[in-house]
């Protein structure tokens, strides 16, 4: 049986990913808080791959946040993936492990990539300003996965998410995603009854959004797939796979699709002197289709599943 540490299991996309894993079975899964286990810790790291039998590792682990938190912490946006991501796959590979599974983010693309994007596009042009030490940081576990590959035959996959969102989602007032930031904003406001939401920027960016149960329907389906099959698809130098679904939206659309969603009657007011972040971000996901795998959750229903954990996790 395949003993699989997966890193991150307490946020939203790790717990998702062990659902998965546990339904799909003939896994044994280990799993580490925090208070047992930090990742920024180096001794602690190699004490942990010296001390358990690990045949595969998904590295979900990470500190993520909207525009405003990595607009206001970029030093720990930096620092702390990247030290998180070298900890836990160069620890991975001299314990011998031989497949891991990095997941990234679809901001490593320039602001101005082609849309949509492929991943070829990676290192073509400047990055977002807003999320820069983040994506730069993701990209570093990328390459860091490429050059073990080729330098020591390693078997390291990387797999590049568009906006995702779900149950477990981080609904902080300041610090989260679109679309738990958008949802607790417009819940709050239905509450005291108020009359109208601000929404930051002018609602013209877009955004292509994946309920985070496909994203791990994903993740597992590519951990489980023949090394032959993943390299036959991806390159030494562009060895990672985009995830979506090949759709996005306006923040007005979807700001609107929230607001019905919750049952607001006021206005949504868009402050355009607040940052917009990348006007578009709509990934090419034609790769990972051929292999088989595509999204089935709709955006809609996504979001009620979303609105309902919130509300009774609230």
């Amino acid at each position: 049986m395949r003993r699989i540490f997966v890193a991150g299991h307490g946020g939203m996309v790790g717990s998702a990913i062990v659902r998965c894993l546990e339904k799909a079975g003939n896994v044994d899964l280990i799993t580490k808080p925090k208070s047992a286990l930090n990742l920024l810790d180096t001794n602690a790291v190699v004490t942990f791959f010296k001390n358990e039998k690990v045949d595969e590792v998904v590295l979900a682990a990470a500190k993520v946040g909207g525009i405003h938190a990595n607009s206001n912490y970029p030093t720990q946006f930096l620092f702390e993936n990247m030290q998180i991501q070298n900890n836990v796959i160069y620890q991975a590979h001299l314990a011998d492990v031989n497949r891991i599974l990095f997941l990234g983010s679809s901001c490593i693309y320039p602001k101005n990539a082609v849309q949509p994007i492929e991943e070829a596009a990676l290192l073509t042009g400047y990055l977002e300003s807003t999320n820069e030490p983040y994506a730069i940081a993701k990209i570093a576990g990328i390459k860091l996965c490429e050059s073990l590959n080729r330098q020591y035959g390693r078997d390291y996959r990387s797999l590049m998410p568009t906006n995702l969102y779900g149950p477990n989602d981080n609904f902080h007032p300041e610090n989260s995603h679109v679309v738990p930031g958008l949802m607790r904003r417009i819940h709050e406001a239905k509450l005291i009854g108020a009359k109208e939401v601000i929404v930051w920027g002018t609602g013209s960016p877009r955004r292509e959004l994946l309920f985070v149960d496909d994203m791990a329907d994903a993740s597992r389906f590519v951990l489980d797939l023949a090394e032959e099959e993943y390299n036959a698809i991806t390159s030494p130098m562009t060895s990672h796979l985009n995830v979506g679904t090949g759709i996005d939206y306006t923040i007005r659309e979807l700001a609107q699709m929230i607001k019905k969603i919750v049952g607001f009657s006021g206005d949504l007011i868009f402050d355009e002197e607040k940052p917009d972040g990348a006007p578009q971000k709509l990934l090419e996901v034609s790769k990972l289709k051929s292999l088989g795998w595509q999204y089935s959750t709709s955006l809609d229903e996504g979001l009620g599943i979303t609105y309902e954990w919130f509300t009774s996790n609230a």
